[in-house]
């Protein structure tokens, strides 16, 4: 039994099924607008149904009025009204709705019309009274008006009540809202036409963008110069920055390899010139003499290898964020891990300075350009040389010395001496790469490396000049 792909990161997308910002936008559109459409067809029914009933109501209000108005008194002084069908026609509507009507006098005796309409409770002398109801299995909208006929003398009270089915409101009202219905569906879909013409218009830059992109050739990792929407700027901006970095990281990579195809060429093809010597030598010390001389090589590419690394440490470092650092006590504290190396080889290595000196860098580098200072003045001192680590604050900026009495540098040769696989002696052990390498660990950090003649005329002394943190 096979086990299944295992499962993507939270939030990928299938491969079949990309992630599209136009269909987002359009599912967005329209899910937001029928939500507020539907919100606005139940107000526009609401709307639609008083209007209706406002209208029906008018015209069941005047058919009571007029009937109302042919009410008198016969001989007997009884109500006797002349029904006229004309203000029942008034009620006709193309939705065949049925009108019916009674008049009631006193005490609610009927007058004329169907005695089991539904009568509403109209105040005498008032405005018409309108209400709900059923007749005969059917709902009606009636209206009732409450007047009196008068003799002169007396006066009869009667209502006059009308009623009518409500077909034709109801049509009214479904009319109102299918149109409004259909008006904003019209209204969706050209929303979902122009935004997706506007996100497609709007997309060009980014489909420009990934052309300059893709036709770019593999060495070209300069910033992208394509002019793209202010929302993109920040993407744009990421992409160059790690372009820059990814830049920053290939010539590291390349110089690596050219310097270490330069430079351990010689150290391998002596041990295995030794190798072999030591394979052919007739006696045990001469072999042994071989072995010597090519472990001294392997040695001596080792120390390469070391510098070449620190090399890519520092192309790799550039562009990145420092936090402040003492330099005084990095010196410090590096003077104090030296001691016994400089002991060995018979060298007084000594600390000068106070601090605080805040600097900004990167503490490995920093430390790893001063102890490539302290074991050149070591290595090419000699026995009984004084070495001395020096840091002052000097016109604004953090100083730091190590300054030895050896032989030195001629003043012809300290310019050279600073360039990669230079050396500032004709003769003397070395693979050019000291300086170099603290001169470009200098510059990272904002600092510049400077070589003057010790004091009293005699050796060397490297200085590092950095600007103080804020």
């Amino acid at each position: 039994m096979s086990a299944g792909p295992p499962p993507g990161p939270r939030g990928a997308h299938p491969p079949g099924r990309p992630f599209s910002i136009r269909r987002r936008l359009l599912l967005w559109l329209l899910v937001a607008t029928a939500v507020f459409g539907a919100l606005a067809l139940v107000d526009t029914w609401r709307e639609a149904k008083r209007m209706a009933t406002a209208l029906a109501d008018r015209v069941l209000a005047g058919s009571a009025l007029v009937i109302a108005e042919r009410a008198s008194l016969d001989e007997d002084g009884l109500i006797a009204i002349e029904i006229p069908y004309g203000a029942l026609e008034m009620l006709s509507s193309a939705a065949e709705d049925r009108v019916f009507y009674r008049v009631d006098g006193p005490p609610g005796r009927l007058v004329t019309g169907y005695g089991d309409l539904p009568v509403a409770a109209a105040v005498p002398g008032g405005d018409p009274a309108f209400s709900d109801g059923s007749f005969r299995g059917e709902p009606v909208r009636v209206a009732s008006l409450a007047r009196a006929a008068s003799t002169g003398i007396d006066e009869v009270p009667f209502i006059v009540t009308v009623a009518e089915t409500t077909s034709a409101r109801e049509e009214l009202t479904r009319t109102i809202l299918m149109r409004s219905a259909l008006r904003l569906l019209l209204m969706m879909l050209g929303a979902a036409l122009i935004v997706g013409i506007a996100v497609t218009v709007s997309l060009r830059p980014l489909h420009r963008l990934g052309e300059a992109i893709a036709t770019r050739s593999p060495d070209d990792l300069g910033p992208v110069e394509t002019p793209v929407p202010s929302e993109v700027r920040g993407l744009v901006g990421t992409i160059n920055g790690f372009m820059l970095r990814l830049k920053s990281a290939l010539d590291g990579l390349r110089n690596f390899t050219g310097n270490a195809g330069h430079q351990l060429r010689t150290p391998l093809a002596v041990v295995r010139t030794q190798l072999a010597l030591a394979a052919r030598a007739p006696t045990l010390a001469e072999a042994q003499a071989a072995a010597a001389k090519g472990d001294a090589a392997v040695a001596h590419a080792e120390r390469i290898l070391a510098q070449l690394l620190l090399l890519a440490k520092v192309d790799a470092a550039a562009g990145r964020a420092l936090a402040p650092i003492d330099l005084a006590a990095l010196a410090r504290d590096l003077a104090a891990e030296q001691i016994p190396a400089a002991a060995e080889s018979g060298i007084d290595l000594g600390f000068e300075g106070q601090g605080p000196l805040p600097i900004r860098a990167e503490p490995l580098l920093l430390g790893e350009a001063l102890q490539n200072l302290v074991s050149n003045a070591i290595l090419h001192t000699g026995r009984g040389a004084v070495v001395t680590i020096r840091v002052r604050r000097e016109a604004g900026t953090a100083v730091v010395e190590v300054e030895d009495d050896g032989p030195g540098i001629p003043a012809e040769a300290r310019a050279a001496a600073v360039g990669r696989f230079a050396r500032g002696q004709t003769q003397g052990p070395g693979m050019g790469l000291g300086l170099p390498v603290v001169e470009e660990i200098a510059r990272l950090f904002g600092g510049a490396l400077s070589l003057h003649q010790g004091a009293g005329g005699r050796g060397l002394c490297a200085r590092i000049r950095f600007p103080l943190a804020d």
